[in-house]
């Protein structure tokens, strides 16, 4: 579990195939201190939990599959991609954005971008099974980081974006037209299937 918090902007530094399947190997450099970070820890790279395989002073190794790299934007990255990076949730860590499992929903598209008062206001266009779990003031994660879902339409929805934000993750980075990961609030995700909205879903 994590909370949607990035705590370090990584890059891609590799991307080799894994054996003779169409894994990938995927080596991300990082300020963290990896001497705390073991083999088989998880971790939320911009929105999608992986499992650490390897690792060495400033770099983390994992694994992803050919079923994640079809469902998220991980099959995209290229060596000088960066990736947000959050640690996993531990009891009695506080809950500073909202319960985030890791297991992206779809791949989303940032549509726009417009200034708005200090911060800017970014519209996305996730898939369209999506859409019954998205409220106005509902919480998502977009490429692993958590925010508030300011207003929704037909087809898509808006958030802000707070300089300090943009700072410190990839959305600095975003243009529009970039596909995103995208996680729906997961409280929103059985509500909507207890009462019938059905469809979308998980990994």
């Amino acid at each position: 579990m994590f909370t949607g918090l990035i705590t370090d902007l990584g890059t891609v530094r590799a991307v080799i195939p894994a054996g003779a399947g169409t894994d990938l190997r995927l080596e991300i450099a990082t300020a963290w201190d990896t001497r705390e970070i073991a083999p088989g820890a998880s971790v939320a790279c911009s929105g999608c939990c992986l499992t650490v395989i390897a690792k060495g002073e400033g770099w983390l190794a994992f694994t992803a599959s050919a079923e994640t790299l079809a469902k998220t934007t991980l099959g995209r990255w290229r060596p000088g991609t960066r990736v947000n990076l959050e640690r996993s949730l531990k009891l009695g860590d506080e809950l500073g954005g909202h319960l985030v499992s890791g297991h992206v929903d779809g791949v989303g598209l940032a549509v726009s971008a417009e200034a708005e008062g200090g911060s800017t206001r970014w519209r996305f266009r996730p898939p369209p099974d999506l859409m019954p779990y998205i409220a106005p003031k509902g919480s998502i994660a977009i490429d692993g980081v958590s925010l508030t879902v300011n207003d929704v339409d037909a087809d898509g929805f808006g958030v802000n974006i707070i300089p300090h934000t943009a700072a410190v993750t990839s959305f600095g980075l975003l243009r529009p037209g970039d596909p995103v990961n995208i996680e729906v609030d997961m409280l929103a995700r059985y509500v909507a299937r207890i009462l019938g909205a059905g469809g979308g879903g998980a990994r």
